[in-house]
């Protein structure tokens, strides 16, 4: 698979390292493919956003989403309007992230839906998995075994042979 190809159904993100610069990764997703990379400050080659970058658009696309999602099912026809996030990391004691998510409306709302948006905004699944935390299962996924009756073919042998003196 080249790391422009699509990711198999059963694949929510596959990341692989383009060799170009030491971070510069391509990230193949349902829907589309994008490069994630860091700063040239910090060696990178910015040649795309940053992991915590994707993480705050990630938060501020599904807040966007689930406030849209509830004024329209509210009836509610709202002003354009677009979230913005930045990540930090607070300073002092033990490490904890911040994330600071801004809700900026083009025209002003009735207090209520103000209260109401804000409220909203902090129920987007995207927040409430980042406030809860998560477990991250890691495992390998080995290439499969070769099949034994290709194996028992001459070339098969030598292929098997090739492989295995590879290193």
């Amino acid at each position: 698979m080249t790391a422009t190809a699509e990711p198999p159904a059963d694949a929510a993100v596959i990341a692989r390292p383009t060799g170009r610069g030491l971070f510069e990764t391509s990230l193949a997703m349902p829907g589309g493919n994008i490069v994630a990379d860091e700063p040239v400050d910090v060696g990178g080659g910015g040649a795309g956003p940053t992991p915590y970058e994707l993480l705050s658009a990630a938060l501020a696309a599904c807040t966007a989403m689930t406030m849209r999602l509830y004024a329209e099912r509210r009836g509610w026809t709202l002003p354009p309007f677009s979230v913005t996030v930045a990540h930090t990391v607070v300073p002092g004691g033990p490490r904890r992230d911040l994330f600071d998510r801004r809700l900026v409306f083009e025209a002003p709302l009735e207090p209520e839906r103000r209260v109401k948006m804000l409220e909203i905004a902090d129920k987007c699944p995207v927040h409430r998995s980042l406030e809860r935390g998560a477990d991250i299962a890691t495992d390998f996924a080995m290439p499969p075994a070769p099949d034994p009756a290709a194996l028992a073919s001459p070339a098969g042998h030598e292929q098997a042979m090739e492989e295995a003196c590879a290193d």
